[in-house]
């Protein structure tokens, strides 16, 4: 550890979209191989740390109520695996600000863990090595290394093992936030219902998908966008299909179940277009509010002290 004393730092996560996400048949663990593209957009959770007597957590904005504030919080855990990992004790308070929807399918969880991590590292001034920093993400959860990492990315295996994607060009998105959530096992779970007795692909990426990333080309994008939990998150919210509906008769190119949902993403030609798909969502009554975003977004970022 360092000899600086730090009062507080602030860390923003971004959120995900996964723009390919094929899925294998259950292994023997109870997962599933994935080939995830992940894309990192404009809608930032931000986690602060600040010395503490013992791990406590706070958190605010939209649907705070539903963050869990005991040790279940997946930043509480970052904290302590952190810890444990320099012998320290994990006291420390984390305030998430919370700008990502809860339970959507966005990885706003995985967000404030990747976040945590950052914040307690730069807080204590352990100056952890970067691999080291991506193996506690990748015991916390198979999205939360994508969240430190941002930009683009190919996930594999359960979707921790990262190999970074170049992007030629900004992506305008608007995600309908649903009432509610949905459970990601729930929706494995379904997902495997729905595949039993079918011989399931090994999941690859789209070379397609990857060059339309790699060009900026939004049409060829938006021809290339799937999900093989789409069919799960349907069958347990079939309200969603109504809402993707709305957002591609309102000018979307492409719309989505956004990971395991009940989010839905909508990928739009232009900012403008973005505005009005948004507003016609809000305005239908098939999604709780809609937010406008644009990807690729930076990973976990430490900002300035105020």
């Amino acid at each position: 550890m360092s000899d600086a004393v730090t009062d507080a730092v602030t860390v923003r996560v971004p959120a995900k979209v996964n723009v390919q996400l094929a899925v294998g048949a259950a292994r023997p663990d109870g997962f599933h191989d994935l080939a995830n593209v992940f894309l990192a957009v404009s809608l930032y959770d931000e986690v602060t740390a600040t010395p503490a007597e013992t791990l406590t957590i706070t958190c605010e904005g939209p649907d705070a109520d539903k963050v869990p504030l005991d040790r279940t919080n997946l930043a509480a855990r970052a904290a302590e695996l952190l810890a444990a990992r320099h012998g320290i004790s994990p006291d420390v308070h984390l305030h998430i600000a919370k700008d990502i929807p809860v339970a959507g399918g966005m990885a706003g969880g995985s967000a404030d863990g990747a976040g945590a991590l950052l914040a307690c590292d730069a807080l204590w001034g352990l100056n952890t090595p970067r691999e080291t920093l991506l193996e506690i993400c990748a015991e916390l959860g198979s999205d939360v290394p994508f969240s430190l990492v941002g930009g683009a990315a190919l996930g594999t295996g359960r979707g921790e093992k990262l190999t970074g994607l170049p992007v030629g060009g900004a992506f305008h998105w608007v995600f309908a936030v649903a009432d509610g959530g949905l459970s990601t096992p729930a929706v494995y779970g379904e997902f495997d219902r729905l595949t039993e007795g079918v011989d399931v692909p090994e999941p690859t990426a789209s070379p397609v998908l990857l060059d339309a990333l790699r060009t900026g080309d939004t049409t060829a994008l938006a021809g290339a966008l799937t999900n093989d939990l789409q069919a799960a998150a349907l069958s347990l919210r079939p309200s969603l299909a109504a809402t993707l509906t709305t957002g591609t008769d309102a000018g979307a190119l492409a719309a989505l179940v956004s990971g395991s949902g009940p989010t839905t993403a909508f990928l739009v030609k232009d900012a403008e277009t973005a505005e009005t798909v948004a507003a016609t969502l809000t305005a239908s009554g098939t999604c709780r509010t809609a937010r406008v975003a644009t990807s690729p977004a930076p990973g976990g970022t430490v900002l300035p002290s105020a």
